[in-house]
């Protein structure tokens, strides 16, 4: 982020003590949560939306995103969002809207056999994620956090691994990509 130096970067329901308060250090940042936020923190502007809403009016509006463990939330009721199945497909299609052509989204979701977790999250297959990127980003890189906590940075996406999930239950992928 800081090497990249966007004109806007915006991050949608990251964890605001985490990485919007460290980008928030240096920058400012738009900060999207469904959940209302009731301070106010030097550097973040903060919009209070639903992501998964069809007419959220937002499009081409920012050439740098993030997106943070927070997808595979989606549509599952936890952070007082509708109960929608396909909630988080509707968040994906509006993160592709909010971004420009030829910006950058940074992502990270659980990787693992794909699956929900009662009352907590989606663990996302590999092959289903490249499914979802395919045609709409260029994958620029993929690192993931393995189940035992080690960071495997730039890993090479090879057919066993798409098959194997990188041996992952409940890994992190972490994926840097640029809007086609």
């Amino acid at each position: 982020m800081f090497k990249n130096n966007p004109l806007k970067h915006v991050d949608i329901g990251s964890r605001m003590d985490g990485f919007v308060a460290h980008v928030a250090s240096f920058r400012q940042i738009e900060f999207v949560d469904i959940r209302k936020l009731n301070t106010q923190i030097d550097n973040i502007r903060f919009i209070q939306a639903d992501i998964m809403d069809d007419n959220l009016n937002l499009t081409n509006y920012c050439d740098s995103l993030s997106c943070l463990h927070a997808l595979e939330h989606f549509g599952l009721g936890r952070y007082g969002d509708k109960i929608d199945y396909q909630g988080h497909l509707l968040g994906w299609n509006n993160l592709y809207k909010i971004l420009k052509k030829g910006g950058r989204l940074y992502f990270s979701v659980p990787i693992g056999k794909q699956r929900i977790e009662f009352n907590a999250h989606r663990v996302f297959s590999i092959a289903y994620l490249l499914q979802m990127i395919e045609g709409r980003y260029q994958i620029d890189s993929f690192s993931y956090v393995n189940d035992t906590g080690d960071l495997v940075k730039n890993a090479k996406i090879t057919e066993e691994a798409i098959k194997n999930n990188f041996s992952c239950r409940y890994g992190c992928g972490i994926f840097e990509l640029t809007k086609l």
